[in-house]
Formats: C-alpha cells, structure tokens, sequence
C-alpha cells in the first residue's frame, strides 16, 4: 500500500474558472468499482488519453478521476496560449537540433489539430482563435533574442516578422515594448472554457468522478485506487497528474513544480477600449521567460502574467500570491498608463511541472502502470497529444511520434533537499531580477 503524501488544492480565484460558462460537476466516486482502465488527473493529458482509450475501446468503461473540480485546477489556470514552435532556450537560436526541433513541431501541431478538431465537432465555446503571438521586448537583451529566435525560425523554414515599436503599438495598443517578433502558429483560448468542454464531451463509456482526491493506492497485478468514500479497481493505470506522480511514488525527484501567477482585469469599458486601442484580441510573451505574459481576451479584459515560487508539495501559498498580485499591478501600470483606473477582479496561480533537462516522460511506470507526463509549460498542445499517444499505443498503435516519445531518456534526477530548493529559488530570484523591465 502507498500513501499519496500530496494532493491538489488550489487557490480559490482561478479567473479563467469564473468568467467561464457554469457547468454541472460530475458526482465523487462512491462504493466500490471495477474497471479495465482507470485514468488519474482530468487536466489536458488526462482528458485526451481518456478520449482515445474510449474511442480506441467502445466495449469497455474507462473510469477518469479528478481530485477536484474540472476546469478549477492546473489546466484552467494558464494563460491560454496553444503553442505550436519549439522553444529551445538551452540553444543560441532556440530551435537546437533541427530533426528534432521539425518532431516537436509536428508533436505539438498534431496537439493543436487535435484540439481544433474537437471543438468544432462539439461547438465548445471556448474563444479559440488563430490569432498568432507577439514574443516582445523592451531592451537590447529581449532584442538579441528576438533576432536569434528569427533565424532559428528561418532554418526550420517557419514563418515570422519583426514589428517595430510604432506599428506594434497599432497592433496591442501600448508603446512600451521596443520590439516584437510575430509568430502566425498559436492559437489563443480560454483554457477553463476549454478544459470544461472537453469534460463534458467526453465519449458515453466515460465514468468521469470529481472531487474525489486519491489517498492511497495498492500496485499489483490490478491497481486499487482509495479515496475516503471507497475504492476503484483497475486493470491498467494511466497516471496524466503530472508533479503529483511523484506522490503516487513515480518519477521521484524528477520534476519541479513551478507556480506561475496571474491576475484578471474587470471588463474594460468602451471608452477605455478606445484609450487603449490596437486589435481586440492578442497575446504578448516576453523574449525573457521571467518577464510578464499578457493578453487582451475576448471579453476585453487584460490578463497579467509573471512572478514564480517553487513550491515543492505541488500546493500553492497565500502570501505568494498576496506579494505577487502587487508585482502584477505595477507590470500593468508600466504598459498601460492609459488605463489608471483598470484593477484586477481576480489572481491565483497555477503550476507547471518542468525538468532540468527539458524531457517528459512516456511510456510504463511499472506493471499494468504508465503514464504521459511532465509537459514542461505546454501542457495545451503537449499534454493533449501525448495523452492520446500513449492510449494509441496502448491499443498496440505505433508511429513517428510515438517512437520519439517512447525513445525520451525522460526527466532527469534532480538533487536532494535542502540543496534542491536552495538551487531553484536562487535561480528564480537571479531570473526575475535579470528580467528587468520585462518583469
């Protein structure tokens, strides 16, 4: 018997969750069930390999467990960019090994088409659109890496253009980026929208169960899931919780779970949308990954993205989030000084789980276990198709991609405490110090 020594709860004020269209949530899991597949974690890994195991098994049940709400977790809680290039920052031009760098393309494409595909069957209303990404910058550092990122672009024969700072302000509405390089391939969404859709249209041999966190599981010849109101008795596991795999007792120190926060304007109002101008939806990345994510929705507010802690149970802090919520302000007030009088309704934050050595993990955890996890921060595009990769390949599929994915040396050890935490957060305080007015 295992103890899972962690389990999700995070902060109550996701705004993506409550400017979302209400949904009814599945009931908890009670008594006791036996199934051929049982699938931990209902964020977009879980989601799509749940998809693909019912498409790829219509005779048999497949029993999805979320320890909370469906679109209240991690995957409602990121700033809703689907992203198709590599970003190699390991690399001078950010693209690498050019095989490699056209496979993840190609992972991560075959992620968004796998997306795009299901919301126009379904209709889920969940403002996807193509509206590409500005990767902007604000000093000669952000600029270099604009331009190195472009020619990496080119070698990889992708498309992209540099705005200047006078047209990119007809572009966003604000001067006080430099420079930006526009990027055609993301697709924008709002990813609690999104995530609650895909629940709900999930296939009818489906037992979708939330609010119901596992407290200890049993490994075996069958795998004995244990939550406070009874048991589920799998044949096969598919683990899709990425960091809190490590509960489950897999991948152990491997992955970092890193929390981002974000911050949610009210809508602005007309005569603000008018000061501020420029397109009517859009996304900014900054050329540093320290500095601050922003983008104007569909309902014309603007998100704030920025400030990191490294929390190792997977859980988030209040006072982070009372500390970061003041950063957020300020980075809003250095873009927008047009807008005086815009304050955020809503600020949480949300984790992502990232290696040190960039790579996820694919494949068998143990007998009758296995598990797609580890998106390091791409959890859109990656989660969704690995998660229905490893459930083709479990119905004895095989392709380019999934050898890649089957051929990952995955998440690489990490040190032992104290020496782990003290190497993170001194890297995180000297990259957002570094970031400067990208912050």
């Amino acid at each position: 018997m295992h103890k899972v020594t962690s389990l999700p709860s995070d902060d109550a004020q996701p705004g993506w969750y409550y400017t979302s269209a209400p949904r009814h949530p599945k009931p908890s899991h009670t008594g006791n069930t036996k199934t051929r597949w049982a699938v931990v974690g209902a964020g977009y890994t879980g989601l799509a390999a749940t998809r693909q195991l019912a498409l790829n098994f219509p005779d048999e049940e497949i029993v999805l467990v979320e320890a909370q709400e469906v679109g209240f977790g991690t995957a409602g809680r990121s700033a809703g960019f689907a992203i198709d290039l590599p970003h190699d920052i390991g690399s001078k031009d950010y693209i690498g090994e050019i095989g490699t760098a056209k496979t993840i393309l190609k992972l991560n494409r075959t992620g968004q088409s796998i997306l795009r595909s299901i919301v126009e069957k379904h209709g889920i209303e969940c403002h996807l659109q193509e509206s590409g990404k500005y990767q902007a910058a604000i000093e000669e550092r952000g600029n270099a890496i604009l331009h190195a990122y472009q020619r990496g672009l080119e070698k990889l024969e992708e498309p992209s253009e540099i705005i200047e700072a006078k047209e990119l302000a007809e572009h966003i509405g604000t001067s006080f980026y430099c420079k930006a390089l526009y990027m055609p391939g993301t697709l924008l969404l709002q990813p609690s929208a999104l995530v609650k859709g895909l629940a709900d249209t999930l296939p009818p041999n489906v037992m979708l169960c939330e609010n119901t966190p596992i407290i200890e599981v049993e490994y075996g010849k069958k795998t004995i899931l244990i939550h406070s109101c009874g048991r589920i008795i799998a044949d096969k596991l598919v683990l899709a919780n990425n960091a809190f795999s490590m509960h489950f007792g897999f991948l152990r120190r491997t992955m970092l779970p890193i929390f981002l926060y974000a911050s949610l304007t009210r809508p602005l109002t007309d005569e603000e949308q008018a000061q501020l101008g420029g397109k009517p939806f859009w996304g900014v990345i900054p050329a540093d990954p320290y500095g601050s994510t922003i983008r104007r929705t569909h309902d014309n507010r603007i998100l704030v993205r920025n400030s990191f802690s490294f929390n190792p149970d997977g859980r988030p802090r209040q006072y982070y989030l009372e500390r970061f919520v003041r950063q957020h302000q300020e980075s809003f007030d250095r873009r927008f000084p047009m807008l005086p009088a815009v304050k955020f309704d809503y600020t949480w934050s949300g984790s992502l789980a990232l290696s040190q050595n960039h790579e996820g993990f694919f494949g068998q955890l143990a007998p009758n276990v296995y598990g797609a996890l580890c998106c390091n921060g791409l959890g859109i595009t990656r989660g969704t198709v690995t998660g229905t990769l490893l459930a083709d390949w479990l119905a004895g599929k095989r392709n380019d991609l999934i050898d890649f994915l089957l051929a990952s040396p995955g998440p690489n050890k990490l040190p032992p405490e104290p020496f782990l935490s003290i190497g993170v957060n001194a890297t995180l305080w000297l990259g957002q110090r570094k970031a400067g007015k990208e912050s």
